[in-house]
């Protein structure tokens, strides 16, 4: 394996250049894009141990942008995220596993309000950088695939040539850049 003791430390992942999206399909026949815009979220790495690494991270999910104001009014409304009771959706790790050089498991607990599941992530690691300013930046991609209707995600539509409106499969895909602290 290589030696990542050069990632050892605490990481806060900067918004600004991070994109936490989905996609869902739409109708049998599309998908549906978006991503959430408001979050927070800090890393600690373990170089030489990365089963000992952390992750914790926290959405506000009335951040839920997909581009169109009346689906994401839908999506903040009760038949989804119901904002105004469910603010936030988390994830927090409890295992850590290296894959090879580059690539790893997350395993954490996702949870929306009273709804609760342990997930698999998958990240690869892009590389280390310092920044002009002399910040040390770290970047993953990662991506995994939950089921809406565990969180409690019911809502939906039959079609009359059959299926539904919105698909229960969510791809989610994550661009994380954070700075050393």
């Amino acid at each position: 394996m290589a030696d990542l003791t050069g990632t050892t430390g605490t990481w806060a992942i900067d918004p600004t250049h991070t994109t936490i999206g989905f996609s869902v399909r739409h109708a049998m026949v599309a998908k549906v894009r978006g991503r959430f815009t408001d979050f927070a979220g800090t890393f600690t790495l373990d170089g030489a141990n990365p089963a000992a690494s952390t992750a914790e991270i926290v959405i506000q999910t009335a951040s839920i942008d997909t581009d169109n104001a009346d689906r994401d009014a839908h999506l903040k409304g009760a038949d989804f995220f119901n904002v105004e009771n469910t603010q936030l959706l988390s994830f927090k790790s409890t295992s850590v596993a290296q894959k090879n050089d580059t690539n790893f498991v997350v395993t954490g607990d996702l949870t929306l309000g009273k709804h609760s599941k342990s997930i698999d992530i998958a990240f690869e690691l892009v590389g280390t950088s310092t920044d002009p300013w002399g910040n040390a930046r770290i970047g993953f991609e990662g991506e995994t695939e939950i089921s809406r209707n565990d969180f409690g995600l019911t809502w939906n539509a039959a079609l009359e040539t059959g299926g539904v409106l919105v698909g229960d499969a969510i791809k989610i895909t994550l661009d994380v850049e954070a700075v050393k602290q």
